[in-house]
């Protein structure tokens, strides 16, 4: 059976949401659907600037409204398609909880290792990445997704042809555009934590 080529030429840029209470108190939200700070805000609007040299045939947005927000204000509000896939990990019972308050009643607990109780596994989050990538991968040209740190670490991963569990180690900070591609044939991290990118 014959695959088609990966088209090797189109980049995919990936935003987390600007800032919002409890991501500044490092807190995890997940289906809470918080509004963005007022840095948050302006967080947002630094993305014009380091977006506007790009061109992109589709967008696509998380939802919850701090990644419409920051979409909205970034100006892509008007192109953007909401994609429920692209919404954060439904974390249940730790959802507003900081790491060190889960540890308290876990120890050892970590998010990538043991999961979260009442909410989604890794594996369900993976399976929405995956749907996000192949709807972005039918796209003709480069594609811009506004989603979730949590979310967009693990789609990352899965670019590069890694188990989802390999997120933990991509820090996503908020509001920094980062590029997916490719380098000769394979899969590629084009930039990280920030544009502009050649």
């Amino acid at each position: 059976m014959e695959t088609s080529q990966p088209n090797t030429s189109q980049r995919i840029v990936v935003v987390r949401h600007g800032e919002t209470e409890w991501s500044r108190e490092k807190r995890h939200t997940g289906r809470t659907d918080l509004p963005l700070t007022a840095e948050g805000r302006a967080q947002a609007g630094s993305l014009v600037a380091r977006l506007q040299a790009l061109t992109f045939a589709a967008v696509f947005v998380s939802p919850l409204q701090r990644a419409r927000e920051t979409c909205a204000i970034a100006g892509f509000g008007d192109r953007a398609v909401v994609d429920p896939d692209l919404i954060e990990w439904d974390y249940g019972e730790f959802d507003g909880l900081t790491g060190t308050e889960i540890q308290e009643r876990i120890p050892g607990w970590t998010l990538f290792d043991d999961g979260v109780i009442g909410g989604e596994t890794i594996d369900d989050v993976a399976a929405r990445a995956q749907r996000v990538l192949a709807r972005a991968r039918a796209v003709d040209g480069d594609v811009l997704l506004f989603g979730h740190g949590h979310q967009l670490r693990i789609l990352t991963a899965l670019w590069l042809e890694y188990p989802a569990r390999a997120a933990q180690r991509l820090q996503l900070a908020t509001a920094s555009p980062s590029m997916l591609g490719y380098e000769n044939a394979w899969t590629a991290l084009l930039s990280w934590n920030g544009l502009p990118v050649s």
